[in-house]
């Protein structure tokens, strides 16, 4: 049976890493603090917001929350971003997705300052991170990067192959493990929906990472004995066992998968806690990148 990637695990030893980072950054005076944007009443986005506000309080930052009714204009939102660019409390911007159809959601990320911008979405980010310039890196797929690094799993020299190529985990998956730094340097191939033979790639792959958005895609069929499985997926599925009716599962049938593959992440407790204290650890950074503009 494959080793167990343990999300949970890791982002707790990242949280100590930002309590000791907090701890310093406020013997200067300086409190890192992290606005949410919540745009209407989505169950699932309040949930994500008050575990966001929760871990920012128990790290000792400052979270500010706005929520704002499903009838909010884009106007209003663009207004409440300005106040925020220029808020010195406020070290990080986070708009939750989705938003309303009246709202154009590039409109509104474009907006963010590219120095608040800790989901790492705005094009001037990108574009740093593309060129493998100082930026913030989309948490997600920074989260992925940790958990193989801090697992060791170094991608260096294998072939990772990402299935998925969204601009929030695809894209920027494959961007940050080509790059030539430290925890990346892999040869990258991207599947998607158009990809032709795709278990033909999947097959080929040392380190596995799927972000369809397909519940239990990969088979073991689709995979060779020793992969490195990262499941980003995170599905619904029926189930009559419980209390919500349904239950979570990842884009990799994970019963299969775990008897060939050396290594896999669970859903859940792989992928998700990393991608939440990846935002808490660059909105650190912000703060302390702030703190380093207002010494010089």
């Amino acid at each position: 049976m494959a080793k167990i990637i343990d999300g949970n695990k890791v982002a707790g030893e990242i949280r100590a890493e930002i309590s000791e980072e907090v701890k310093a950054l406020a013997k200067r005076g300086v409190v890192p603090g992290l606005a949410v944007v919540l745009v209407g009443d989505d169950p699932a986005s309040q949930v994500y917001v008050r575990m966001k506000r929760k871990e920012c309080m128990e790290m000792g930052m400052l979270s500010v929350d706005h929520t704002l009714p499903k009838t909010c204009t884009e106007k209003k939102l663009l207004a409440l971003i300005d106040e925020l660019n220029a808020d010195a409390r406020v070290h990080g911007i986070l708009v939750q997705l989705p938003l309303p159809k009246q709202i154009n959601e590039g409109k509104v990320l474009n907006a963010i300052s590219p120095a608040k911008d800790v989901d790492g979405f705005h094009p001037i980010n990108v574009g740093k991170m593309l060129s493998g310039e100082p930026g913030f890196l989309p948490c997600t797929p920074a989260g992925c990067q940790q958990l193989l690094m801090r697992y060791g799993y170094d991608p260096a020299g294998k072939h990772v192959v990402v299935l998925g190529r969204s601009n929030i985990v695809g894209k920027p998956m494959a961007a940050i493990l080509m790059q030539k730094a430290p925890g990346a340097n892999a040869t990258v191939t991207v599947c998607h929906s158009r990809t032709r033979n795709l278990a033909k790639y999947t097959r080929e792959a040392d380190i596995l990472i799927s972000a369809m958005g397909v519940a239990k895609f990969v088979k073991a069929s689709m995979v060779r004995k020793g992969v490195v499985v990262i499941d980003v997926g995170t599905n619904r599925v029926e189930d009559a066992t419980k209390k919500s009716g349904y239950r979570l599962v990842g884009d990799v049938d994970f019963d299969a998968v775990s008897k060939k593959a050396k290594a896999i992440t669970p859903v859940p407790g792989g992928v998700g806690p990393m991608t939440r204290v990846m935002l808490l650890k660059n909105t650190v950074e912000a703060a302390k990148r702030a703190a380093g503009a207002k010494k010089r």
